[in-house]
């Protein structure tokens, strides 16, 4: 017994390694990219926003059907007539993924008139952009019950069918502020950070589950309408993303069955920041790039 421990921890470090220098050399050989030809995608708060050119984008890419959820009636229908001139088929369907019961209810419909979800984009999202004190409790549970309780109801209703078909994909649109929070957002940051834990701790729970992978993505500030107003002190080091560009990463993650993507690539660095250096290091860092306070003009979605 004494020796296989001993056999175990020697070997352990090794194994460390060459798990390491295998995902560094994966990194610099093209990846084999899934079809998606047969592939039923939905996706929530998909009338408009990164949403709007995800459906977009995964219908370019070849998806089968795309299918939007959404509060919104009128950007619902925009979007799928878009897709739908585009020659790919699209439905959609008015659901508040904060509402348990009705995700359940229009998960049941979109079987029965549409088919198995084989793909699902958990997108939908919003922010309050205020303050602890300066916040209404009935926005910050909304944040809470959308951005994060959400996933929960979408992922029971959809994953089951996935698991028996040993086919299928989970996908999170959340946020680098899911791990390196700022002021005047703290209804969008913790929820973001529970969205975070929910998709890391699925993604390891479907390792020994063939055929069905979950795909996290975690960009910066991206330019939409929900976070009209939000400006950087430097944003022509910082420019936010194009929703456009996310979208397309996104469908190439799923697939490239990519467990991670940070965007741009270089918010990697500030994680690793995080994990060693000083707190008050940091908070200069926050200053002085003008994260501390661009939420201050925030004006988000009208």
């Amino acid at each position: 017994m004494e020796w296989k421990l001993l056999s175990s921890t020697l070997i352990f470090p090794v194994q460390i390694i060459f798990y390491i220098v295998k995902a560094c050399v994966c990194m610099l050989l093209p990846s084999k990219r899934r079809d998606l030809g047969e592939e039923v995608v939905l996706i929530t708060g998909g009338g408009r926003g990164i949403g709007r050119h995800l459906a977009k984008e995964f219908a370019e890419q070849g998806a089968k059907k795309v299918i939007l959820w959404g509060r919104t009636e009128r950007c619902l229908k925009e979007t799928c007539e878009e897709i739908l001139r585009a020659g790919t088929d699209c439905h959609y369907f008015l659901c508040d993924v904060g509402n348990r019961e009705e995700v359940y209810q229009q998960a049941k419909v979109v079987r029965e008139k549409v088919g198995d979800v084989t793909i699902l984009v958990n997108n939908a999202a919003v922010v309050h952009g205020k303050g602890l004190v300066d916040s209404d409790d009935d926005a910050l549970l909304k944040s809470q019950h959308i951005n994060t309780l959400g996933q929960f109801w979408t992922t029971k209703a959809f994953l089951p069918r996935m698991l028996e078909l040993q086919h299928g994909h989970v996908v999170c649109i959340n946020s680098i502020l899911s791990l390196s929070s700022i002021p005047g957002a703290i209804d969008y940051c913790t929820s973001k950070a529970s969205s975070y834990a929910f998709m890391e701790s699925l993604t390891l729970g479907l390792l020994d589950c063939p055929g069905v992978g979950c795909t996290t993505v975690l960009p910066f500030h991206t330019n939409t309408e929900m976070f009209q107003g939000m400006r950087v002190r430097f944003p022509q080091l910082f420019p936010p993303l194009r929703p456009e560009l996310v979208a397309q990463r996104t469908v190439d993650a799923v697939r490239t069955n990519t467990a991670f993507v940070y965007l741009p690539w270089t918010m990697r660095a500030l994680v690793i920041l995080k994990s060693f250096m000083p707190q008050y290091a940091l908070e200069e860092i926050h200053k002085f790039t003008g994260s501390y306070s661009c939420m201050n003009t925030f004006k988000g979605r009208t």
